[in-house]
């Protein structure tokens, strides 16, 4: 499959907008995918309308040559660009709540970089809880496998020629408030069993996959 380049289009969800229930309901996920995600999508392509040569790049070549960009474009595709990445991915790696964990390579993953899944969990809340103000919580892997997890403020992305990006957590307000008001931790806790584990050990397995 060829990388998406522009015009960008809104991806739809992969679920039914009641399938996250009861941890994400309807109104909530409405509002992220068809009002947030889609302004982020709409934003970057009128930030490229004008520059045809930079419509030819796909999103993670956009991301991964910021300092290439034309000073004037270059904030509005840092952000949006980020903005599109971070909610497609974060869309794509959630199913219906089922409590399932990680198995085969990315368990053994896991297992060996953070100590067992509970660790990588009270790492991954830690990093999520302590993102101050509007960011996302990562688990990467870099081209020899090994994990890691990192924050990033407003829609940034981590360096995508170095690391895999396998899932994220939204911990911006507008990911949850409708629903969790100021209560982030709760929200978080109930994300973990909407990992989709088989999709993320995929991702893990092939690597480098944008």
């Amino acid at each position: 499959m060829n990388p998406e380049i522009y015009p960008f289009v809104v991806r739809p969800l992969p679920y039914e907008y009641d399938a996250l229930m009861p941890v994400l309901d309807e109104e909530t996920l409405h509002f992220h995918h068809d009002k947030h995600y889609k302004t982020y999508v709409d934003n970057l392509n009128k930030a490229l309308a004008d520059y045809p040569e930079l419509q030819k790049l796909s999103l993670k070549e956009l991301l991964t040559g910021l300092e290439k960009l034309p000073a004037v474009v270059r904030t509005a595709i840092r952000n949006n660009g980020g903005g599109v990445y971070n909610h497609e991915l974060y869309f794509d790696m959630m199913k219906g709540a089922c409590g399932q964990e990680p198995g085969g390579e990315l368990a053994e993953a896991i297992n060996r970089d953070f100590g067992s899944y509970r660790q990588w969990k009270e790492q991954m809340k830690e990093a999520a809880m302590s993102q101050f103000g509007s960011g996302w919580a990562w688990l990467l892997t870099d081209g020899e496998g090994k994990l890691s997890i990192v924050k990033t403020a407003n829609q940034d992305v981590p360096d995508l020629m170095l690391y895999t990006p396998l899932l994220l957590v939204d911990v911006w307000e507008h990911a949850y408030y409708l629903q969790y008001q100021n209560r982030r931790a709760d929200y978080v806790d109930g994300w973990f069993d909407l990992i989709h584990w088989r999709k993320v050990g995929k991702r893990y397995e092939e690597r480098n996959v944008i």
